[in-house]
């Protein structure tokens, strides 16, 4: 298993200060930084693993970076401490951005991300929580991440906790039913220590989601089960920061964040062939170009 880094963490630590500390466009700046870092690491891991789900990383690697940047009550350096926050990558396809994440906050050694998809790495196609830390559950089968967040939701009202629980969601994935079962549970047990993140990048494998089953109107949908409903620009790092913040109304928090599949390179956004494809050598010089400008 792999183990913290404690240069690593401190490097997060200062930069959370930073950032925090910071106001208005500054911080935005900074936050748009660390994402694109996460995007070229992610970029590297793919081109040199010839594997990877580089358009649903893309667009969930701001949120991502907004969370472990400046909102979950988490310690790279202890990563079981009791009373964290739990993140749940539902969407588990998309390892690649949360493993890019997780190195930036010093979980585990940066060096680690070359050995991403290789033969006995820890560092696999999905998050596997034995192997790396800072995973709280295995997730790949679509539809089990939310249901395991809502039960962690519930052990830690049991415990009189005060921790969070958040969880993000494919749109695609939503199709299953095991999700809206959760939501029902959620809504029904005021869960409000749940924050509930739906990276709505409208593609999944193959072709839209409103083509495949339609989802609209999904903040109806989502308040209808009897959540606390917001919805936002899931590139917007100062808009998400805001709607990052606790429910408001003694409910769970379900957040719609419209994202691009691809974002950041030009010629992958908004594509649905970049669900899981590998860039060209000549493709990663221009979309590292474009995401070092």
């Amino acid at each position: 298993m792999l183990t913290s880094d404690p240069t690593g963490a401190q490097a997060w630590r200062d930069r959370r200060a930073s950032v925090l500390a910071a106001s208005g466009d500054e911080r935005a700046a900074m936050l748009k930084s660390a994402a694109d870092a996460v995007r070229r690491d992610d970029l590297n891991m793919i081109a040199k693993a010839g594997l990877g789900h580089i358009g649903g990383d893309f667009s969930v690697a701001d949120i991502l970076t907004v969370l472990y940047t400046a909102v979950l009550r988490i310690d790279p350096e202890n990563p079981e401490w009791d009373d964290r926050d739990r993140f749940v990558l539902s969407k588990g396809h998309t390892a690649g951005a949360l493993y890019a994440t997780l190195a930036a906050s010093g979980f585990f050694p940066h060096s680690a991300l070359s050995t991403f998809m290789s033969p006995l790495s820890e560092l696999n196609g999905h998050p596997n929580r034995t192997k790396v830390p800072g995973v709280e559950t295995n997730t790949g089968p679509l539809g089990h991440g939310l249901p395991v967040a809502v039960g962690a939701a519930i052990g830690a009202k049991l415990q009189g906790s005060d921790r969070r629980i958040v969880v993000v969601c494919g749109d695609g994935e939503l199709q299953e039913g095991s999700n809206w079962e959760a939501l029902m549970t959620a809504g029904h047990r005021e869960l409000d220590n749940l924050l509930v993140i739906v990276d709505r990048n409208r593609l999944q494998q193959g072709d839209r989601t409103e083509d495949t089953n339609r989802l609209d109107p999904l903040p109806d949908r989502l308040a209808a089960f009897g959540l606390e409903v917001r919805e936002t620009d899931g590139h917007d790092h100062l808009a998400l920061l805001t709607a990052f913040e606790p429910s408001t109304t003694g409910r769970p928090v379900g957040l719609v964040a419209n994202t691009i599949k691809g974002k950041g390179v030009s010629f992958m956004e908004d594509r649905v062939e970049w669900h899981h494809k590998v860039p060209s050598p000549e493709q990663v010089d221009l979309a590292m170009a474009e995401l070092s400008s």
